[in-house]
């Protein structure tokens, strides 16, 4: 339903989503909150947020700003209702009866910085909200966007186990803009409607850490291996591509506040029955030999219901997953060491 929301364009279709907007009865009362939300992700995401139907309280949150944020997402004449909370006082009336938590807090990578740098800034900022999750909403689904996101699920795990309030299968990395550049790439090649694209990626959400399956892709085309190593390769580099034709005035914010709110709808009509909502996302995984690992994931009312496998892999893409293991597991490891510090 919200895709089609995003994606339609006739006025019918227009006035169908309205009108099924409303119609709220039969839909449970579903509380989001987003932390960060007077950011560059975060303003998008709450827009995007205010317009899905299955959403009937919007908390907004960050360390200034919101209010203003609050006010104007919240004369979109749809579902819900939006409050605004600014400042360390006000964390826990915003997180307080959450179903779902989106975290896109903190700084966007400009250019020039490494992931170092982000790690640097933002893994304090997640290790702080997570503290306040275990306490004021520790049942709800958190959704990870602030980045490094190797990094920042695992510490939002540690910080769960510490407070005794750790549920993997409650804890998402958000993986899905790699999924949405892989779709728009891909179709842009194959010369298929980018609507009917499927391309599941795995591994991570950091340059060579994100592996796209082209092999798996639906519809399939008839590619060549140098277009699918190109395909891999603007995938894993989608975010400084943004980065650098911005020129140092911002990241890539709108299409990850697209590809978040794609997400956190799976896990909203997840939390509310509807079934097979197959997604990617970087979770807590046996899969592989690592302890945290992206790859395709069924959705339910605990959140992770099932991690499927990975399925075949063509040669490119085994040699890729042997390639990224080794900066992943150094990923986890450092936001593990940082959490128990």
């Amino acid at each position: 339903m919200f895709r089609s929301m995003l994606v339609r364009s006739s006025a019918s279709a227009k006035q169908a989503v309205i009108r099924r907007s409303f119609s709220s009865g039969s839909v449970p009362e579903r509380k989001v909150a987003i932390l960060g939300a007077a950011g560059g992700i975060g303003q998008p995401l709450a827009l995007l947020m205010k317009l899905n139907p299955l959403v009937s309280s919007l908390s907004l949150y960050d360390i200034a700003n919101t209010p203003g944020v609050a006010a104007d997402v919240g004369h979109i004449n749809t579902r819900s209702e939006v409050v605004g909370y600014m400042g360390d006082d006000n964390l826990a009336k915003a997180l307080e009866g959450a179903d779902l938590v989106i975290i896109p807090a903190g700084v966007p990578r400009k250019p020039g910085m490494t992931r170092d740098d982000l790690f640097n800034i933002n893994a304090g900022i997640v290790k702080n909200l997570c503290t306040a999750i275990a306490k004021y909403c520790p049942h709800a689904l958190i959704n990870m966007i602030s980045n490094p996101v190797n990094s920042t699920v695992p510490i939002a795990a540690e910080i769960f186990k510490k407070a005794g309030m750790y549920d993997e299968k409650k804890l998402f990395g958000v993986t899905t803009l790699d999924v949405v550049r892989a779709r728009t790439f891909y179709a842009g090649k194959a010369n298929v409607p980018v609507a009917e694209v499927n391309v599941p990626v795995i591994g991570g959400h950091a340059g060579v850490t994100i592996l796209p399956l082209f092999s798996q892709a639906t519809p399939q085309a008839n590619l060549s291996s140098d277009i699918l190593t190109a395909l891999t390769k603007r995938t894993q580099d989608g975010g400084t591509e943004v980065v650098e034709a911005k020129a140092g005035k911002g990241s890539a914010t709108l299409s990850m506040a697209y590809a978040g709110a794609l997400f956190a709808d799976a896990c909203l009509k997840g939390l509310n029955g509807v079934p097979d909502v197959i997604e990617c996302s970087y979770v807590q995984s046996t899969i592989t030999e690592l302890p945290f690992f992206a790859s395709k994931v069924r959705l339910g009312k605990n959140g992770v219901e099932e991690v499927l496998d990975l399925g075949p892999l063509s040669d490119f893409e085994k040699e890729g997953l042997e390639a990224l293991k080794p900066e992943l597991k150094s990923s986890i490891e450092k936001g593990v060491k940082f959490a128990n510090q």
